[in-house]
């Protein structure tokens, strides 16, 4: 949530630098710079620095990629600040610390809602797990998958308390 926020706020303003940010620059009869290829630049090659900030985990996670858009984000404030568009700037500023710091909140509450948690029992391999399960099951706890291990213990992976 946070992150798509954050790419869309990022977005909107590297378009508005790049269609208002120049202006007073562009358009002239003796052009002999165009900083709008600077920014353009700016804008791919800190996607180089968020890249190296995403991390693929263990069973499929992803972690760093709300820390990437926030870079972006950061590289859109700068370009705006230094293009001169202090207010839009300023704005983009204030939505972003809102997105990454208040809305913190709001997404571990809804995430939490659907997270897996795991349980892993060793038993003795003369062990009657069968009664474990059935336990379990009459807590009304579900199960996304089962596994046993080479030594006979049990892995139970529950979708619910």
């Amino acid at each position: 949530m946070r992150t798509h926020m954050m790419v869309s706020i990022g977005s909107a303003l590297i378009m508005m630098v790049s269609s208002f940010g120049f202006k007073d620059v562009l358009g002239g009869d003796h052009i002999i710079l165009d900083p709008s290829r600077v920014a353009a630049q700016v804008v791919s090659g800190i996607g180089f620095i968020g890249a190296g900030t995403i991390l693929f985990m263990n069973k499929g996670r992803i972690r760093g990629l709300t820390t990437a858009a926030g870079l972006w984000t950061v590289a859109a404030i700068g370009l705006a600040t230094g293009g001169g568009m202090y207010l839009a700037a300023g704005v983009a500023t204030g939505f972003a610390l809102i997105i990454l710091w208040a809305l913190q909140f709001v997404e571990r509450k809804i995430t939490q809602k659907f997270k897996q948690k795991i349980l892993t029992i060793e038993a003795k391999s003369n062990a009657d797990t069968t009664k474990i399960l059935e336990d379990l099951e009459a807590e009304n706890v579900g199960f996304v998958s089962f596994s046993v291990d080479n030594n006979g213990s049990r892995s139970f992976y529950p979708i619910k308390n």
